[in-house]
């Protein structure tokens, strides 16, 4: 009798458990007996636990807690080798030399604009945007380079001449400009510099100038579209809630045309591999800098009698001096472009210069 309740006991211990008996155990009766009749465990799990996610790797321009000190490192650097480069020379330089280019250059400008909207409409919309820039003096002295320029105009082989000297006085301060740019970039300076080269600076120079007229053009076709939209819905416009945001349009605007300006310029002027997410990092602070160095620039060319105490040619002096002042942040914003791809962009990993102690 009793062999035969221990047959039963034996024989109900090893029968496979039904659904309802395995719901009754409880939690960890299941893993146990698992553990019992299978005692190989898999290498990279134990008993109660996930196995391991796979790491995801951060976006190398997401801020970290290196993001603060990084830059900090990046706007000293930028400044040591602001100084090192000699960059307030470099401003005089490309000061006297935009002196004798921006007539050649608004000549071609206003030229290949006019091709489109009309020479006047061109010469117009150029004026006001540089009276914007570089204030009343400045640009009541460009208009005076600029009519000495048309007055000066010929027929036959003198325009001819005329056409050429046009053509390198446009290119002049964009090649002084690269040869700054090279600099900054450690661009090694070439053995033997032979007429390809000279030739292939002033046709990228060259390219500069169709870019600005592009920008021109742009520019154009932008208040022709305002004016457009002023005529058909003149009520929208004279409410006083409009009022702000057309400024804030119109600012937005001009401050993307200088942006973009200044990405072209970064990219294709230095003879340098330059990837397009550090340019454009570098043209938008460049930008923020330059909108509001701008203005510093207006008050102090205005408060001062720098300009006013040479007379006749103070407009010339306010010009030269707002090329110098202004060619100082352009140089600066230069630095710090190739700081950031040093040290988040496309150069990190290679040393940066070090800090003069």
């Amino acid at each position: 009798m009793r062999s035969m309740m221990n047959a039963r006991a034996f024989a109900a211990q090893t029968a496979p458990r039904s659904h309802a008996q395995r719901t009754r155990d409880p939690p960890g009766a299941s893993r146990q007996h698992h553990a019992v009749t299978d005692n190989t465990e898999h290498p990279s799990t134990s008993a109660g636990s996930a196995p391991p996610k796979p790491r995801r790797h951060r976006p190398h321009w997401l801020p970290d807690r290196h993001t603060g000190a990084r830059t900090l490192r990046v706007v000293a650097a930028a400044i040591n080798s602001w100084f090192a480069h000699r960059a307030a020379s470099k401003g005089a330089a490309l000061s006297f030399y935009m002196l004798f280019s921006l007539a050649p250059i608004l000549v071609l400008v206003i030229s290949i604009a006019g091709l489109f909207f009309g020479a006047e409409a061109a010469r117009g919309e150029i004026f006001s945007q540089l009276e914007g820039l570089v204030g009343e003096q400045g640009a009541t002295a460009i208009q005076e380079i600029l009519a000495a320029t048309h007055r000066a105009g010929g027929s036959g082989m003198a325009a001819l001449v005329a056409t050429g000297i046009l053509f390198v006085g446009a290119t002049s301060a964009f090649a002084e400009l690269k040869s700054s740019l090279d600099d900054i970039w450690h661009v090694p300076v070439p053995a033997t510099a032979g007429w390809q080269q000279l030739l292939r600076t002033r046709l990228l120079s060259f390219s500069l100038v169709l870019v600005l007229a592009f920008m021109l053009l742009v520019s154009l076709i932008v208040n022709a579209a305002l004016a457009v939209v002023e005529r058909l819905w003149g009520q929208l416009w004279t409410q006083s809630w409009f009022a702000p945001v057309a400024d804030v349009i119109s600012t937005a605007f001009s401050f993307a045309v200088v942006t973009a300006l200044f990405a072209v310029i970064f990219k294709m002027l230095p003879n340098a591999r330059i990837a397009w997410r550090d340019v454009t990092m570098g043209a938008v602070i460049t930008a923020l800098l330059f909108s509001i160095g701008k203005r510093l620039i207006g008050l102090y060319l205005g408060n001062s009698a720098v300009a006013s105490s040479y007379g006749a040619a103070g407009s010339v002096v306010a010009l030269m001096l707002w090329v110098y002042y202004s060619a100082q942040i352009f140089f600066f914003g230069a630095e710090l472009t190739r700081q950031y791809a040093l040290q988040f962009g496309s150069l990190r990993g290679k040393p940066a210069e070090k800090l003069a102690e």
